[in-house]
């Protein structure tokens, strides 16, 4: 399967700056609190010219087991090491528009799973080859007729059964086993209890037993919230609200980040309570917007974060939705 590695011309309309001026104005930023402060790394993912390799970025974060960084831009993939390098990339239209991504182990290989929104798909591929070995759309058996398929989540459970939401359409939430079967669906839009205004993110909460689904409620009103359904669509319960509007879940042990597109990041211990509020953004103009370039980006403060994962030390990165295609390490103070 041929892929596509990165390649210099490959700018877009992003702000440049060489590295000195990159040291010179900034500094690493503390955010957080208690056990869940952070320093931001400055500069980390970028160009030695101290440019964006990414291009806009409205996408997720997943840590491969060599301990990679695999973000999603608009133009596809790029795989960073924990130094800040692009290692690999798989760009072009197989690649473009991955909403959202959970990366998986089976069989001794590992496997991005993504929702490709503005392609109206799911795929599976080969985290380290490229390799498209499957994709999901709206089968007929679902008996939908023709709707508007707008993923933006996906997860798979321990099974290997694949859930997929239709968060930018109807909202319903589909089912398939782990090669691609329908199995069922469920959910639909709506500010209900048990209906979803942009059902945006979801994984799969291994913090219980069995495991369940965690699910983003983005744009519930009068707040987004976090819900709870059983993996065969039953609805659990509200998990937590009043989170303005949550992007992503991404769990690591107890503890679960929750990007706010507000221009924050929450992080929620085991009892599903707040303990920590990360890169807050105080200026209302600049958080919860896509179109800060890069020379307005303040060091520990987002723009209106969309995806993050942790690695095995506890650190955070963190993908902003932004024009100049922002990526962000941050180190865990112990």
């Amino acid at each position: 399967m041929k892929h596509y590695r990165f390649f210099a011309s490959f700018a877009l309309v992003l702000t440049t700056f060489t590295t000195s001026q990159a040291e010179e104005t900034q500094a690493p930023a503390r955010t957080g609190s208690g056990e869940m402060s952070f320093d931001t790394v400055p500069g980390w993912g970028l160009r030695p010219d101290g440019s964006s390799p990414l291009g806009p970025t409205h996408g997720a974060v997943v840590i491969d087991k060599a301990g990679n960084i695999y973000t999603s831009a608009g133009a596809g993939v790029f795989a960073f090491s924990p130094e800040g390098r692009v290692v690999q990339s798989y760009l072009g239209p197989k690649y473009s528009n991955l909403h959202d991504m959970e990366i998986r182990e089976e069989g001794g290989e590992e496997f991005i799973y993504g929702a490709r929104n503005a392609n109206a798909e799911g795929i599976k591929f080969n985290a380290h080859s490229g390799e498209i070995v499957m994709k999901l759309g709206v089968p007929e058996e679902a008996g939908l007729g023709k709707i508007k398929f707008s993923p933006t989540a996906i997860t798979v459970a321990e099974n290997g059964d694949i859930f997929l939401s239709n968060g930018y359409a109807t909202n319903h939430i589909f089912k398939y086993d782990k090669d691609g079967k329908y199995l069922m669906h469920f959910g639909k839009k709506g500010n209900g209890m048990e209906e979803f205004n942009t059902a945006h993110g979801m994984t799969l909460d291994s913090r219980y037993e069995p495991s369940r689904l965690l699910i983003c409620d983005r744009n519930h009103q009068p707040n987004g919230r976090l819900l709870h359904y059983d993996l065969e669509g039953k609805f659990i319960g509200e998990v937590v609200t009043g989170l303005g509007m949550p992007t992503s879940v991404s769990i690591q042990g107890d503890y679960v980040s929750v990007p706010d597109l507000h221009g924050r990041l929450v992080v929620l211990d085991k009892a599903n309570k707040i303990i920590s509020v990360v890169g807050e953004n105080p200026d209302p103009k600049k958080g919860r917007s896509y179109g800060i370039p890069q020379d307005q980006w303040v060091e520990g403060a987002f723009s209106g974060t969309h995806g993050s994962a942790w690695d095995t030390d506890g650190n955070l990165y963190v993908q902003d939705w932004n024009v100049a295609g922002r990526l962000m390490k941050l180190m865990r103070v112990k």
